[in-house]
């Protein structure tokens, strides 16, 4: 399937009403058409694997392609000059979280991206590095808990950020790694305490709604078996 032939079958999934809603949800729909995520998965199952086409999808700037762009990348030939590349274009919460959750993490460099991104001034830059942390909690199922708790200082770090699409992001890197297993429930629950106690508004709000998820009787049952 070539990329026009793509790009028409997006148009044909479009959804107006869906384009129109996706700015309550803080997504920019400015190069949005409207097509939900179930197409895109089904459309990048049938295409399989191509790091070419992946290319030219993340050059149309549309918001749909460049989702289904990270749905089809062939992660062993993703460059990092190709990652620092498609990041600076991120201006969704859902584009960020879905190249991060669906590609970047695979990166064999995704740890050191994770720290740097988080360091960087740009709102959806910033989010993806907090992003990386979850998706790695998730789904790199060979690491030690010695490399999370790397993570804990630009956590605390930027828990002051108020930005809400940071914010959260931290949030969600927190209580990724804290939902791991039971060791790292604990150092993150201790670590939400100590961000608990900075003067700011957006860090209490991560630590309280972390430690409430974190210490949920059936969290820790599950880590317990």
């Amino acid at each position: 399937m070539i990329s026009k032939e793509i790009i028409i079958h997006l148009k044909k999934h479009s959804n107006l009403k869906d384009r129109e809603g996706m700015a309550r949800f803080g997504i920019n729909p400015e190069y949005a058409l409207g097509v939900r995520i179930p197409v895109l998965r089904k459309l990048a199952k049938k295409i399989g694997k191509d790091h070419k086409l992946a290319l030219i999808l993340w050059k149309t700037e549309i918001h749909e392609a460049r989702i289904l762009a990270t749905m089809i990348d062939e992660i062993r030939k993703v460059t990092g000059k190709q990652m620092e590349q498609w990041v600076r274009g991120f201006n969704s919460w859902d584009l960020c979280d879905q190249c991060c959750m669906n590609l970047f993490d695979k990166s064999s460099i995704a740890w050191e991206k994770a720290i740097k991104w988080t360091g960087r001034d740009e709102e959806f830059i910033r989010r993806a590095g907090f992003a990386l942390m979850a998706s790695l909690a998730c789904h790199d199922k060979e690491a030690k808990d010695k490399e999370f708790m790397k993570f804990f200082p630009a956590i605390k770090k930027y828990s002051t950020d108020e930005r809400n699409f940071v914010r959260k992001a931290v949030n969600w890197a927190l209580r990724g790694i804290g939902k791991r297993n039971l060791n790292l429930n604990k150092e993150a629950i201790r670590f939400a305490g100590e961000i608990q106690k900075i003067d700011s508004k957006s860090a209490r709000w991560i630590a309280n709604d972390a430690i409430k998820e974190l210490t949920n009787v059936k969290i820790r049952r599950r880590l317990r078996k």
